[in-house]
Formats: C-alpha cells, sequence, structure tokens
C-alpha cells in the first residue's frame, strides 16, 4: 500500500491524524473492552454447549 511506511489494515492509518469527520480515537475505552469480552465469552459459552450436545449425541449413537 505505502511502501516504506508502516500504514495499511496491518499497522493502522496512514493519514496522520488529518481524519475528515472529525476525531479517530485509536484505542478502546474500558467499558468497550469489557463489553467487546463478555460478547466473546456468550459465543464461547454457545460453542461449548454445541460442542457438548454433538459430544452427547455421538455418545447416544455408539
Amino acid at each position: 500500500m505505502f511502501k516504506g511506511h508502516d500504514c495499511g489494515p496491518r499497522w493502522g492509518c496512514c493519514c496522520h491524524g488529518h481524519h475528515h469527520g472529525g476525531f479517530h480515537r485509536h484505542f478502546l475505552s474500558d467499558a468497550e473492552k469489557k463489553a467487546r469480552l463478555e460478547e466473546y465469552l456468550k459465543e464461547l459459552q454457545a460453542e461449548v454447549k454445541a460442542v457438548e450436545e454433538r459430544l452427547k449425541e455421538l455418545g447416544e449413537g455408539a
């Protein structure tokens, strides 16, 4: 993308603070981090439940 610079999706924004449309924050607040972690936990718990149900199904068929 921008050869020779640490720019792009992997390294972050290359606009050097010149965002159109106002302020652009680079870091999440603690509340946002907590909300994302809580959502991730719910997703993991749902996946664990699905795996447990599948194991139960496989056990009944054996």
